[in-house]
């Protein structure tokens, strides 16, 4: 079944990803849902631990399943992933999806060669040989612009400086021209200029290949260059998503609100301080009742009858712009009046 440009390429529904341990079920990911189609990138953000990277390694099957509990569906291109055979996923990854790691030096191995690695993914779903491992590894690395790639297809990952590093994850993730790609933070530990350039990469393959991305990050303004849609995450659950445009114009929950607000601007006055979210995030072995964000949230109190604590919000979509929030259109706009009223 081959999903057409209208159909999500993968839909994930209620998905819900609890680890067993010795103090008891952590809720790391719990009743998440979204879609994304090919051609397009879906920016999901949030701080650590708030569910990122465990909904990745999900849609993989990369998790322990003795002290996992994996609930929902995970569809890509119509075929069911969660439960599907180990067999199964064992082909899809690396072939139809793939992920770039955030610590480059950590995901390769220090004791072969990088055209090696490469090669050695593509021979696995190929079944093409040495030779034609290795002509292809090369190809990779050229194409992510990596100078002299029939040289450096020899070198060891410590003899590649970090950006390096990180096109050669890249190269490795597409040399069998997945249709999905998740990069999990793979600029976090670059400078700004190689940063700019992994991006630019990223855009350029995905233009070539029409392939789908989710990038993870907790950095708002990579968001604001590479994303389409905007999904973001606090204490295991969606609480607000849409266009980017729209997300980072018109934040409609108080944690969007935050995570701007711990930004500092470019091209505002220098004096304004910057307002970090007071608190820590929460324990999801043992998440607060209501909405997870409410012992932190400067609005809870404005909502009457203590709903904040008491109520889980539902994810509300219109016109695909969805929050989930108790505060009213009214209160919002009182917000985002006052903030605008202060950076000025």
């Amino acid at each position: 079944m081959t999903s057409t440009d209208s159909q999500p390429f993968l839909s994930v529904k209620d998905l819900k990803v609890h680890f067993s341990t010795e103090d008891g079920v952590v809720k790391a990911v719990d009743g998440l849902s979204f879609d994304l189609v090919r051609g397009k990138t879906l920016g999901i953000v949030g701080e650590s631990g708030s569910g990122k990277s465990v909904t990745n390694l999900a849609i993989l099957g990369l998790h322990n399943p003795d002290s996992t509990k994996i609930e929902g569906s995970i569809e890509l291109d119509g075929e069911e992933l969660n439960g599907a055979p180990e067999k199964t996923l064992e082909h899809l990854r690396g072939n139809k999806m793939a992920m770039i790691f955030q610590d480059a030096l950590a995901s390769l191995s220090p004791y072969h060669t990088i055209g090696t690695q490469i090669g050695e993914v593509y021979r696995k779903h190929t079944g093409a040989s040495k030779a034609e491992s290795r002509a292809r590894a090369i190809e990779m690395l050229k194409r992510v612009g990596i100078p002299q790639p029939d040289r450096r297809v020899d070198s060891y990952p410590h003899e590649f400086s970090g950006g390096m590093r990180q096109r050669a994850m890249i190269a490795m993730a597409l040399v069998c021209d997945p249709e999905l790609l998740i990069a999990d933070e793979p600029t976090t530990a670059l400078d700004v200029t190689v940063q700019a350039q992994i991006m630019d990469l990223l855009k350029d393959l995905q233009q070539e290949f029409g392939t789908a991305i989710i990038f993870i990050t907790h950095d708002l303004g990579v968001i604001a260059d590479i994303a389409d849609d905007v999904l973001v995450m606090y204490g295991g659950r969606c609480v607000e998503r849409g266009p980017k445009a729209e997300v980072l114009r018109t934040p409609q929950h108080p944690y969007t609100f935050g995570l701007l607000g711990s930004m500092p601007s470019l091209d505002g006055p220098v004096d304004v301080p910057l307002n970090p979210i007071p608190g820590s995030p929460p324990s999801l072995l043992n998440p607060p009742t209501g909405c997870r964000f409410h012992p932190r949230c400067a609005f809870a109190e404005k909502v009457p009858d203590g709903r904040c604590a008491k109520e889980s919000p539902l994810l509300e979509i219109v016109d695909g712009r969805g929050k989930a929030c108790h505060l009213t259109d009214e209160q919002r706009r009182e917000y985002l009046t006052d903030t605008a009223a202060k950076a000025h």
